[in-house]
C-alpha cells in the first residue's frame, strides 16, 4: 500500500484505543478496586479485621493482636481484537480517536472486562496460600427471586446485608437489566415521591437511588427468565489489569498487504469477600 504505516501512526492509535478505554467500552471497571498484576496468576492479600483491648492497668504488658490474613487468587486471561484495513483512506482514519477501528476495540474490550467482573461477583473465588480452596457466594448472601423483578423490598433486603455484615460505608452499587429497571419503575412499593426519581434512573437521567449507584448491562446471567443481579461495594471485587491494552498495526503479505490492526489485553478479576456482594435474583416474567 502507499500509505506509509508510521511510527507515529501506531502510537496514535494506542493513545486513541487506551484514552477511550477509560472513557467507554467497560461499563463496570470505575465500580471495582484495580490492581496492575504481572504474571499469569496474582495473590491479592485480605486483613481481617481486629480488636483494640482495654488497658487494665498502668503498667500491664503490651497485648499481642494477631491479624487475621487470607489472601485470593486471580488467573489472568489473553484477549485479542484483530481486523483488516483494504482501503488507503481509511488507514488514515486510524490517527482519528472517533475512528471505528479505536471504538469497536475498545467496545470489544468493554464487554468482555464485564463478563469476566460480572463471573467474578457471583462465580467461585480461589484462596488459600495457593489459591487452590474454592469459595462460592454463600447462600446468606442470595435474595430469592420471589415470583418477582427487581423491587424496593429487595433494595432494602441487599442494604440490610451489607449493614449487618458490618460493611464499612462505601459507594454501593447495583449492576442490572434495563427490564429490571422498568419492573422497579412499576412495582406497588414505588411511592409518588419516588416515581419521578426511578423514572429519571430509568431514563437514565440519573443512577443513583436508594444508595446505590445504578449500572444498566444486558450482559447479567439469565436463565428460565431469572436474571442474577448484584450488589456490591468497590472493595468487594478486584480486577486484576495485566497489559491494559496493547495495539498493532501492520500489512499481511499473505493478505494481499492489507493492513491489519491488532489489540489485546490481559485481565482477571476476583471476589474479595463474600460480605460486599449480594446476589439479587429477578422474575424477566413475574406472573
Amino acid at each position: 500500500m502507499s500509505t506509509e504505516i508510521t511510527t507515529a501512526m501506531v502510537e496514535q492509535y494506542k493513545a486513541n484505543v487506551e484514552l477511550l478505554s477509560q472513557q467507554q467500552g467497560s461499563r463496570l471497571r470505575n465500580s471495582v478496586r484495580i490492581e496492575p498484576v504481572t504474571g499469569k496468576n496474582a495473590f491479592f492479600e485480605q486483613i481481617g479485621a481486629t480488636a483494640a483491648q482495654v488497658k487494665t492497668t498502668r503498667h500491664m504488658d503490651t497485648p499481642q493482636t494477631d491479624t487475621p490474613h487470607a489472601r485470593r487468587r486471580v488467573s489472568m486471561e489473553d484477549y485479542v481484537w484483530a481486523d483488516y484495513i483494504d482501503k488507503e483512506d481509511k488507514v488514515r482514519t486510524l490517527i482519528d480517536p472517533t475512528s471505528p477501528y479505536a471504538v469497536n476495540a475498545v467496545n470489544a474490550f468493554g464487554r468482555s472486562m464485564d463478563d469476566v467482573i460480572i463471573t467474578a461477583l457471583g462465580g467461585t473465588a480461589y484462596t488459600g496460600v495457593a489459591g487452590g480452596t474454592a469459595t462460592t457466594l454463600p447462600s446468606g448472601q442470595k435474595i430469592a427471586e420471589g415470583n418477582t423483578g427487581l423491587t424496593i423490598a429487595k433494595l432494602i433486603e441487599a442494604k440490610g446485608l451489607f449493614w449487618s455484615n458490618d460493611v464499612e460505608e462505601e459507594q454501593m452499587f447495583l449492576v442490572c437489566t434495563g427490564k429490571q429497571l422498568e419492573d422497579l419503575l412499576a412495582t406497588e412499593e414505588v411511592s409518588s415521591a419516588d416515581y419521578n426519581t426511578v423514572k429519571a434512573l430509568v431514563k437514565g437521567e440519573i443512577n443513583t437511588f436508594m444508595g446505590f449507584e445504578f449500572i444498566r448491562s444486558e450482559r447479567l446471567s439469565t436463565t428460565t427468565d431469572i436474571t442474577l443481579c448484584y450488589a456490591y461495594v468497590r472493595s468487594g471485587i478486584t480486577l486484576g489489569l495485566g497489559k491494559d491494552i496493547n495495539t498493532r498495526i501492520g500489512e499481511r503479505a499473505d493478505k494481499n498487504y492489507l493492513t491489519q490492526v491488532w489489540a489485546s489485553m490481559t485481565i482477571g478479576a476476583t471476589r474479595m469477600e463474600e460480605v460486599k456482594v449480594v446476589e439479587i435474583a429477578c422474575d424477566e416474567t413475574p406472573d
